[in-house]
């Protein structure tokens, strides 16, 4: 099984081919939407805090919160320690690269999703399902994402976020696997059978805390280890162009691991996010676009980078690239990547506090990252049942993330990690070429967004005025004065 999934993983999910399409998709809308993910920050940062939850809707910033759950995870951690186990300290500048050319991506399927939202059972749902088959009349390609989706994130994805809560539990604290496991399952189940509000009323509180939390501990990190850190920034960057001896043969494998684990830790382009931004009250989709947008900052920028620099600057770490017998780095003698790098980092500088505080870590950013797969598989299987009444699936998929959470807990790490992969790439296939293919709706809202503002209006989408079809919830249903005074206010 392990051989299996591997190979599928390099040679066909993971070939050079889905690494290329990121970048060049990343690339292709930096330029088609005018660098929007610099001119536009200071909207991404005033848009998460307007707008309020509805009937059918969660607020702006509780739609980002649970972005962020699905974002903020596993990948922060032990994907970072991978990148740079594989593919050098060269690899954690790809992993910037794709952050900056992927918040234009996330931008694109976050406004996709809104635009071509619906409203079922008095919720609102979206997501790629929902704008391959309203954008592209695709509904063949529209059931297979869905179908991919729920698959990905309902049954490959948890396990390897349950695995890494467990294996540091167990280091830090000697908890059995088992045990961390059924923990686990309680409190999700508590959690997901409480449906979407109760799934943002948790992220809203608990993603805040993890990041700023984890954020302090890696400054007070570097800041201990200040005189090192020019010498490890040059180290980045001549590592991601192969100019630094040591690492100038293996440039390959920098790029392709940090844009591979960029793309597993931020998700820009995956088609995770537009789940989320759908679920929205907003009065134009590029508002939570741009919100959505910022949460890549937030993921790779942020909370990458802080784990990053924290793992580099305590030479916490060793680097051993595919098909080498030896590493070219060993400073932490017979050690893999995986979240030791991390823990190591923080005890060098905070001792006894490494394993507790990465475990303690893990545990919000992983569990967080579970929740919101819940809610993704939930809402692909919400469009796959939306015209039949099948409320057994709906409960097969409850029970059956939280025995898959179990099964990850107990389960072999590296064999969680590929089928993880499987899940991510698979995603990602399907919806950067939906994206590229539905670009033209995308730059229409974006650029009718641009001309509400510079007229100084508070921008509200009207589809027609624009020539976008089938947006069927904003003809029929939207009505501006449903939005709160707040958002109503201007942004500018």
């Amino acid at each position: 099984m392990q051989e299996f999934a591997t190979w599928l993983s390099d040679n066909i999910i993971w070939s050079n081919a889905l690494v290329y399409l990121c970048l060049g998709a990343g690339l292709f809308f930096t330029i088609a939407t005018r660098f929007l993910q610099v001119r536009y920050i200071k909207d991404m940062i005033v848009l998460m805090f307007q707008g309020k939850s509805s009937t059918a809707g969660v607020s702006s910033f509780q739609a980002l919160s649970i972005a962020l759950s699905g974002r903020v995870g596993t990948g922060n951690i032990a994907g970072v320690a991978t990148a740079i186990f594989s593919g050098g300290p060269g690899a954690v500048f790809w992993m910037w690269v794709i952050a900056f050319l992927g918040a234009s991506s996330g931008f694109v399927e976050a406004t996709l999703g809104q635009v071509y939202k619906t409203k079922l059972n008095d919720q609102y749902r979206g997501g790629p399902a929902y704008y391959i088959e309203k954008g592209l009349n695709l509904k063949w390609y529209a059931i297979l994402f869905a179908v991919v989706t729920v698959i990905a994130t309902g049954l490959l994805l948890p396990g390897v976020q349950a695995n890494s809560i467990a294996s540091s539990m167990e280091n830090a604290f000697g908890l059995s696997p088992l045990i961390t496991g059924i923990a686990l399952i309680l409190i999700l189940g508590a959690i997901i059978f409480g449906g979407i509000k109760r799934i943002a009323s948790v992220a809203q509180v608990v993603v805040p805390f993890m990041a700023v939390g984890y954020i302090l501990i890696a400054i007070f990190i570097i800041v201990m280890n200040i005189s090192e850190l020019p010498q490890i920034i040059t180290l980045i960057f001549k590592s991601a162009f192969g100019i630094d001896a040591a690492f100038g043969g293996i440039l390959g494998a920098a790029i392709a691991w940090g844009v591979k684990r960029g793309i597993y830790s931020n998700e820009a382009g995956q088609g995770t996010a537009p789940h989320a931004a759908a679920a929205a009250e907003v009065s134009h989709p590029a508002k939570q676009g741009l919100v959505q947008s910022f949460s890549v900052y937030i993921d790779t920028l942020f909370i990458c980078t802080a784990t990053a620099f924290m793992i580099l600057i305590t030479g916490s770490y060793n680097v051993q690239p595919d098909g080498f017998d030896q590493p070219i780095v060993n400073n932490l003698g017979d050690v893999g990547a995986g979240p030791i790098f991390t823990q190591t980092a923080v005890e060098s500088s905070l001792t006894g506090f490494g394993a507790p505080f990465v475990a303690v870590a893990l545990l919000f950013f992983a569990f967080t990252t579970i929740m919101a797969y819940y809610y993704m598989a939930e809402t692909n299987l919400a469009y796959i049942n939306r015209k039949t009444k099948r409320v057994w699936t709906e409960y097969l998929l409850k029970f059956g993330i939280l025995g898959i959470v179990v099964f990850g807990c107990v389960r072999d790490a590296e064999l969680a990690w590929t089928l993880g992969d499987i899940g991510v790439g698979s995603m990602a296939w399907l919806n950067v070429i939906a994206i590229l293919l539905l670009a033209k709706p995308a730059l229409k809202v974006l650029k009718d967004y641009d001309r509400q503002k510079k007229e100084g209006k508070d921008p509200v989408f009207n589809p027609t005025e624009v020539g976008i079809a089938n947006a069927d919830f904003w003809e029929k249903e939207y009505q501006p004065d449903q939005t709160t005074q707040t958002e109503q206010s201007k942004t500018s």
